[in-house]
């Protein structure tokens, strides 16, 4: 293929499955033993038909030209996206032209595809026609947002007291009242229209059970939540930098309005968090040419994958708009120019003392951040003790690896790709430590996805 033409690695593919199941099952479909029919085209589709345990053969199509990443579609029940038979499709087209030939889509595979990029067209032009005709009636869009800070600042100024009756009482209390206090004042935030004053009380309330140290991290946690509710209530006063971080932590909505940036983004790592109710897809972006750092955010409902999907180690020319604040790296992605294909591009690094510093510097604009994007370069990790670090190969210094790092079975993949020589490793680096997410080779060498 021409525009799909460098073929996607193993790890690539397999880092778009949902979960863990779906990536042993389809490791198993990737070969050409229950597959008829495959082909792939120069305009980004690839299907086929998998033999499944039923008298009729699963039907499956993907469209890689896709501008959120892969589409899939599959005549079998699952649930999940992309689902094993999707998974196996891409592992066989990986493997090169022999299983999957370019050939001309079947009836049943173009017809998907025409329907579906027709519905994106028509979705795209429906969206710059809303765009271009303002958003519906401005006035009443001030009168709900005017309604909705009223409650933020009721909901705060709630906050303030509960904190202060908290300290009165003694932190000690807190260990005795249970999690039901702090699930109830998340609720109170809840009905205060601010989502980001009740995920940090719900994490309040996780502190006490966490063990020795948890009075320190307590005090500390509220005293965070004291500042961003001292924020919202005297925003008028700060900078209009600092008043956006300041929105965006209490939880209201914002829009990427800052100028799009062309570039050819490189995907640094991608993966998925999850609680009852959703599932939070981050990826992060490196501009080969701008040099920024982005992080895409996709969501789904609990237990679907979100739709927005790039697979490790490709590059995508797009254009990418960022979102208002302090140091804001969130962006949105938008109009893609060619499909996402293997580069050589990797990004600079820094050493170990340089990335604490980074971090330090952030905090400034936005004192609630909890890492930063950081590549390390030519750093090995080295055992320390019962836990782990990334000791930097040119000089005396390391970073611990972050305890959710440590459970992780990235952090072997990183050790056996090191084998005591240094690495690049991009990850998050924050005041719990670093945690690696992916990682390169000295000289050649594909990323590894550690994540």
């Amino acid at each position: 293929m021409t525009q799909q033409g460098v073929r996607w690695t193993a790890d690539q593919v397999l880092a778009l499955a949902p979960d863990a199941a779906s990536r042993k099952a389809g490791g198993r479909l990737g070969a050409a033993g229950p597959w008829s029919g495959a082909g792939s085209s120069d305009e980004g589709t690839v299907w086929g038909l998998c033999k499944g345990s039923g008298s009729k053969p699963y039907q499956t199509v993907v469209d890689i030209a896709d501008a959120s990443g892969p589409a899939y579609k599959c005549s079998c029940p699952s649930r999940k996206f992309p689902c094993k038979h999707a998974l196996g499709l891409l592992l066989l087209w990986a493997g090169g032209d022999v299983a999957v030939p370019s050939a001309q889509p079947p009836d049943w595979a173009e017809e998907w595809i025409k329907g579906r990029r027709r519905r994106s067209e028509e979705k795209r032009s429906a969206g710059a026609g809303g765009a271009a005709s303002g958003g519906g009636d401005p006035e009443a869009a001030r009168r709900r947002a005017e309604r909705r800070a009223e409650r933020v600042t009721a909901g705060a100024t709630e906050l303030e007291q509960r904190l202060a009756d908290l300290l009165r009482g003694g932190l000690a209390a807190a260990e005795h009242a249970g999690y039901g206090l702090w699930e109830e004042t998340a609720a109170r935030m809840v009905d205060a229209q601010a989502p980001g004053l009740a995920a940090r009380v719900r994490e309040l309330g996780a502190i006490p059970g966490s063990g020795a140290g948890w009075p320190v991290r307590l005090l500390e946690e509220c005293a965070l939540l004291h500042l961003l509710d001292q924020g919202w209530l005297r925003r008028e006063r700060l900078p209009e930098a600092l008043a956006a971080t300041v929105r965006s932590r209490v939880g209201l909505p914002a829009s990427a309005d800052g100028p799009a940036v062309r570039d050819r983004w490189l995907v640094l790592a991608q993966y998925d968090t999850a609680d009852a109710k959703l599932t939070t897809r981050r990826i992060w972006l490196h501009g080969a040419d701008s040099g920024r750092t982005a992080l895409l955010l996709s969501y789904g409902a609990a237990g679907r994958a979100p739709e927005l999907a790039l697979p490790v180690g490709l590059a995508l020319d797009a254009e990418v708009a960022s979102f208002p604040g302090a140091g804001q790296v969130r962006a949105s992605l938008g109009e893609q120019f060619a499909l996402p294909a293997p580069a050589a591009i990797r990004p600079p690094g820094l050493s170990t003392s340089e990335a604490s510093a980074r971090y330090g510097e952030a905090l400034r604009g936005d004192p609630w951040l909890d890492s930063v994007p950081v590549t390390l370069d030519r750093v090995i990790p080295t055992p320390d003790g019962d836990l782990w670090q990334l000791a930097d190969a040119e000089a005396d210094t390391a970073l611990p690896l972050t305890p959710s790092a440590l459970s992780r079975p990235g952090l072997w993949r990183l050790v056996a790709l090191s084998g005591g020589a240094p690495v690049k490793v991009f990850g998050e680096c924050g005041h719990r430590g670093f945690t690696p997410l992916t990682a390169w080779p000295e000289g050649e060498g594909t990323a590894v996805q550690l994540c």
